[in-house]
């Protein structure tokens, strides 16, 4: 009887060996299995339980579109003609007010004289203003002269000086507003 005991003691522990053993899970392609052997009865007899996980891998996975670059983060000269200058140009005509020129070149600032990027706004029967680049990069020093109809500026002022961040929609809020300042396109 011992040895039955001794038997059937050596069974139960390999049972339990194999129990472990199968709880691991198998990958086998695109399947995997987990065996559960759990004993019923005490030991006398057991149940083998297959849970199957299958795995569909047939999707392709799901790539992340490749941000655009922002606007500001173009070359100067993309950034200034493709958006600055229709942005500016459609916000000015809101207003009711017509735009005879608007250009970008490369020439000398007005009262200063030093070579720079100058956008040179003429807005008809109203006043004419220059935003100047001092290189060509949207973030390097700024300045804006403004006048009245077929005149000279007399006055060159900074612009967004103080601004760490450089958007397109703030150099068109600031020069609105330098125009306005001045009761140009609005009262204040």
């Amino acid at each position: 009887m011992e040895e039955n005991l001794d038997k059937s003691n050596e069974l139960n522990k390999e049972k339990s060996d194999n129990t472990t053993n199968s709880n691991s899970k198998e990958i086998k392609g695109l399947k995997s299995e987990k065996v559960i052997n759990r004993d019923i009865n005490n030991g006398d007899s057991a149940a083998k339980f297959v849970i199957k996980n299958e795995i569909n891998t047939s999707e392709k996975p799901i790539t992340k579109p490749k941000k655009e670059l922002p606007v500001e983060k173009k070359p100067f000269q993309e950034f200034i003609n493709t958006h600055l200058i229709p942005s500016l140009t459609e916000e000015i005509n809101l207003r009711g007010l017509e735009i005879n020129n608007i250009n970008l070149t490369n020439t000398n600032r007005p009262i200063a004289g030093d070579k720079c990027w100058v956008i040179n706004c003429e807005i008809k029967d109203t006043c004419n203003f220059w935003l100047s680049f001092e290189k060509d990069d949207i973030s390097s020093l700024k300045s804006i002269s403004l006048s009245k109809p077929n005149q000279q500026p007399s006055i060159i002022e900074s612009f967004l000086i103080d601004e760490k961040r450089i958007t397109l929609k703030l150099i068109i809020s600031r020069v609105l507003q330098r125009l306005n300042g001045q009761k140009l396109i609005g009262v204040n």
